[in-house]
């Protein structure tokens, strides 16, 4: 409670403006707050009504005016002014929040670079130049602090490319209560002390894993084309030039059991020709020769088990000689034992038990 507990953020941008804001909506709900501020010491003060307001979904949130003194006192009230709910004075320049470096130049010399920017005209000595830096192989920003307003360091490595920026920085607890630094000035890009537009042409060198697993795979493919290029080869070669049978195996028998003598070879060897030759005969000729044959057993021997039925859709087969297919018919009331079992056969039925 008090007037004194209200948290409230104070800038003092370059000891030009004054920028001063509060949380609205945690602190006055609803309520939209006016705000009251005049530079300069003593009893008589003449209250300025804020201008410029910064607004929080349409409330007063904060207030934006010109730094006139180091002296600043300030107030908060409701809508019209007639209470008072926070009030407070301060030294302006312990809240100073400093502009970027202005002209930043760089001066390369092998592996050192010099960094300058101009000096202010007022309060440089509660300033601090500062210098950040990385290469595309670095992660973190590396940095630098010395006196306003030049910087000098050294071991940089002219196959690579840098990025730099450089900031004021307000000292604490000299000049500010709060530790103000200004914006970064905009960054560039430096290779052995000339201006780039940017790093992304740089090559960042692969992990070492990465590199053996691209080499193992490499190695791989040339293996496997060279294997599918001798297998064609080999291919090709026998394709061309196929190769020449040794004689001395299929005729093995020739020269070793008849040494040579190809008639008395061929004598011998006449029965397996002429079973190769049997082997090979057309089934549709063995079939008819053995139904021929077959056939004429029966009309030597007949009997009175039935008579022969000709279909006359196969007068002839697919090879255009004529061809019988017989089929044995059983004779009328004919009775034949089979296992003890007397069979009667008829025209009506084949077999009748």
């Amino acid at each position: 409670g008090g007037k004194d507990a209200i948290n409230i953020t104070i800038i003092n941008f370059n000891n030009e403006k004054m920028q001063i804001t509060w949380a609205t909506r945690e602190l006055f709900h609803s309520e939209n707050v006016s705000f009251f501020y005049t530079f300069g010491e003593g009893n008589h003060k003449v209250w300025k009504t804020c201008t410029t307001y910064l607004l929080d979904q349409d409330y007063n949130s904060g207030c934006l005016f010109k730094t006139e003194g180091p002296t600043l006192a300030i107030s908060i009230r409701n809508s019209n002014g007639s209470e008072e709910f926070f009030s407070k004075k301060l030294k302006a320049d312990f809240y100073i929040k400093p502009s970027p470096p202005e002209n930043v130049t760089f001066f390369w010399k092998e592996d050192t670079v010099t960094v300058s920017c101009n000096k202010p005209e007022r309060n440089a000595r509660c300033l601090k130049l500062e210098l950040q830096f990385k290469s595309k192989f670095d992660k973190e920003w590396q940095s630098r602090n010395t006196t306003c307003c030049s910087i000098r360091e050294q071991g940089f490595d002219p196959r690579k490319c840098y990025s730099f920026r450089v900031r004021l920085n307000r000292l604490v607890p000299y000049c500010n209560v709060v530790n103000y630094s200004s914006d970064w000035e905009a960054e560039t890009f430096w290779m052995n002390g000339m201006l780039l537009d940017s790093c992304d042409d740089d090559v960042t060198p692969q992990p070492k894993p990465v590199i053996v697993l691209s080499s193992s795979l490499a190695v791989l493919l040339m293996l496997l084309i060279l294997l599918i290029l001798l297998c064609k080869w080999q291919r090709v070669q026998l394709s061309v030039l196929p190769a020449i049978p040794d004689p001395k195996y299929p005729l093995a028998d020739l020269f070793n059991d008849h040494n040579g003598n190809l008639q008395e070879w061929l004598d011998k060897n006449d029965h397996v020709v002429l079973q190769t030759k049997i082997e090979y005969e057309e089934p549709e000729s063995i079939t008819e020769a053995e139904s021929q044959q077959e056939g004429g057993k029966n009309s030597e021997k007949p009997g009175p088990l039935g008579k022969i039925f000709t279909l006359p859709g196969a007068a002839e087969n697919n090879d255009g000689r004529p061809a019988e297919i017989a089929y044995l018919m059983p004779a009328s009331n004919t009775t034949s034992p089979f296992a003890g079992f007397h069979i009667l056969m008829n025209d009506d039925i084949y077999v009748m038990l």
